[in-house]
């Protein structure tokens, strides 16, 4: 017996789970970091019951991206605890889903400005003998008159907390009676994360949470809680663990990169410096140096404005010109000293809000952020200067372009990592963007679905190479290859690279569908689920449609898209990111880490995914039937096609216009 299988909740193991719990369980038995590329159906969510096998009293955490992944740990999880009762598990989602405490402004600094203020007033009527805050008239009289929309006191906190005589005197502040009992509740019957306020009550959800998580055996919570190191660091804190002892499970991890390049990158906008200099002008009077600074801003408003003039949607801006034209004329000798002086103001600022019950970021503390984190890239290479056009005007970026120097050091502190995903796919490509050279265990499973349930192809004769973007020629045969494909009667969906490419050949091939319903992915997200709710019903009502959408975008990826819901997919070209001088510049930083392979990994490598990823919509049970189309010849080429999952290279079949239909 294996050590997995007293937590395994299934009377059989599918084709190749048991192996790939075995691995797991090596890994987590010997620490360090393994990557398991598995397709749907493989049953990836019982990787945990590998972690639960060698456990030996450490903690586990899963990090999800999704609402629907944290949805399919709890399903597993319920089932393990029937096998075993003793199982503890919380699910952590952030403060912003949970806080029932009402007001403007950022909710995680809402939250740290009334705990704070609350527990000094809390203390203070404990000292006095009110040691049950909730009950205290006093304080009940505070928080009926407070503004609620600029609150001060959370009423929430507050009846999670209780005093009781210190240790060495005084008092000391414990979770209250009400939150301890609930806890136990949460660890003996799992809660659901939208129905935790409503089991809350009185108390606050979030506290309640936190309380049972100090007990829990796993832990579910979502990528940011994992990826930003200031949270990650509190959490851990609070839960008075350290990484080494945690055990930790990455789903989805082909996101990972994405996730920890948002973290790591902050942008600001033109309005954001107007909006500075209007809180300068206001505050010169209470703190010193802020006239000095708002007499530099201007410089900035003039830079932004220089680039307006660039014809390039996204450029890279020079920092050292940048700090020169900053610095010249001002009182400081360096970017530096500037960073400084707003880290003082910002943080005075930052203390008076609280205390008036203003928990909004500041455009001051935005901007001291952005050139502080600036004023570091010009030393790290990771990093990229970059200029955008949108809505709004010019924004300025910090932008991280590598995740490899924070993944690393996250995943090879814990006690050991395992990273699972359907679309891991080449799985060395991935381990070496996330880890470099570092020492890494991986794995790639076959699909285990029945392969007569599926037939996969790849077009020999179109592309959306942008060097053939205005052949006609070429144009009609993507056309008639699309016009094919929709012509069957049931829902389909068509991919494309871009919004611009979509919107080119939906209104070039819509005319030629007679009656089929045609649903197009809206830019904005407004609508967008309505419509794709109406496309997936179709079926239940005898009709069917054809969906236009958008690879990456919001109709692509983290859907299931069950039974006949969906019945074919077809990927029209390779979705490439533009080919910007911002691109050439991260090729270049990948082709001096990792050789002529960099330029696979940072550009061919993602576009791959995007479409594995919107391919992967169709096939979701052993019992789906569908159609997978690969319509762009650059996905026979070598490179390409390698990097293929194995299955799909094994079956693919070639096709060309005169075969299409």
């Amino acid at each position: 017996m294996d050590s997995f299988d007293p937590f395994f909740p299934y009377s059989e193991y599918r084709p190749h789970q048991r192996e790939m719990l075995a691995f797991a369980a090596t890994v987590a038995r010997e620490g360090g970091i393994g990557m398991i590329d598995a397709p749907t159906g493989s049953g990836k969510s019982s990787v945990v019951s590998a972690l639960l096998g060698e456990r030996n009293g450490r903690r586990i955490v899963i990090a999800v991206r999704t609402v629907s992944q944290l949805s399919t740990f709890v399903r597993e999880l319920a089932l393990i605890k029937k096998k075993q009762p003793s199982l503890k598990t919380v699910y952590l989602v952030g403060k912003k889903s949970m806080c029932l405490l009402g007001g403007e402004g950022d909710v995680y600094r809402r939250c740290e400005g009334v705990k704070a203020l609350s527990s000094s007033l809390m203390r203070d009527r404990a000292e006095r003998g009110a040691t049950n805050p909730i009950k205290d008239p006093f304080i009940v009289q505070q928080i009926r008159r407070m503004d609620r929309e600029h609150p001060l006191l959370c009423p929430y906190f507050i009846a999670s907390r209780q005093f009781v005589p210190g240790d060495t005197g005084g008092v000391k502040m414990v979770p209250s009676a009400a939150v301890r009992s609930k806890a136990e509740r949460v660890l003996a019957d799992p809660v659901r994360p939208q129905e935790m306020a409503g089991f809350a009550g009185e108390v606050c959800p979030y506290e309640l949470v936190m309380h049972a998580a100090k007990n829990a055996d796993v832990i579910i919570l979502n990528y940011h809680h994992l990826f930003d190191q200031e949270i990650r660091e509190q959490l851990y804190a609070n839960l008075n663990v350290e990484a080494q002892d945690v055990m930790l499970l990455i789903d989805e991890a082909h996101n990972c990169g994405d996730a920890i390049q948002s973290i790591e990158s902050i942008a600001i906008s033109a309005k954001d410096v107007e909006q500075a200099t209007r809180e300068l002008i206001g505050m010169k009077k209470m703190y010193k140096g802020a006239d000095a600074v708002r007499h530099v801003l201007p410089r900035l408003t003039d830079f932004i404005a220089g680039l307006a003039n660039s014809p390039e949607p996204e450029d890279w801006f020079d920092p050292a010109i940048f700090d020169r034209m900053i610095v010249k004329g001002s009182l400081w000798k360096d970017m530096e000293d500037i960073v400084d002086e707003l880290m003082g103001l910002a943080g005075s600022i930052r203390e008076r809000n609280q205390k008036s019950g203003e928990f909004r970021e500041t455009a001051i503390e935005k901007l001291t952020d952005f050139l502080y984190r600036l004023s570091q890239s010009s030393r790290n290479p990771a990093y990229l200067t970059v200029y955008r056009k949108s809505e709004d005007g010019i924004v300025l970026e910090v932008r991280n372009i590598d995740p490899s120097a924070p993944l690393t050091e996250i995943c090879s502190t814990h006690a050991c990592c395992i990273m699972i995903s359907g679309t891991l796919s080449p799985v060395e490509s991935f381990r070496r963007l996330y880890f470099n050279d570092a020492k890494v265990a991986t794995m790639a499973l076959p699909n285990a679905f029945p392969k007569e349930n599926r037939l996969i192809c790849c077009a020999t004769d179109i592309t959306t190479a942008y060097s053939q973007r205005q052949s006609t020629e070429n144009s009609e045969k993507v056309a008639q290859y699309i016009e094919a494909f929709a012509a069957q009667k049931s829902n389909r969906a068509v991919y494309f690279p871009s919004y611009q490419i979509l919107e080119t050949y939906a209104s070039l091939v819509s005319p030629r569908l007679g009656r089929k319903k045609i649903y197009i992915e809206p830019r904005d997200a407004a609508n967008a689920g309505a419509a794709l709710n109406e496309f997936l019903s179709l079926p239940e009502q005898g009709e069917s449609g054809i969906l236009f959408a958008v690879c990456g975008g919001k109709w692509s990826e983290g859907l299931d898209y069950r039974g006949e819901m969906l019945a074919g997919a077809m990927v029209v070209g390779l979705p490439l990111a533009p080919f910007t001088r911002v691109r050439r510049m991260v090729i270049e930083y990948f082709r001096r880490r990792y050789g002529e392979e960099g330029e696979f990994i940072c550009y061919t490598l993602p576009a791959i995914n995007k479409a594995l990823q919107a391919l992967g919509r169709v096939l979701r049970t052993p019992e789906d039937r569908g159609v997978l189309v690969f319509g762009e010849k650059r996905f026979l080429e070598k490179r390409v096609r390698q990097a293929l999952p194995a299955w799909i290279q094994e079956e693919m079949v070639e096709c060309d216009h005169a075969n299409s239909a």
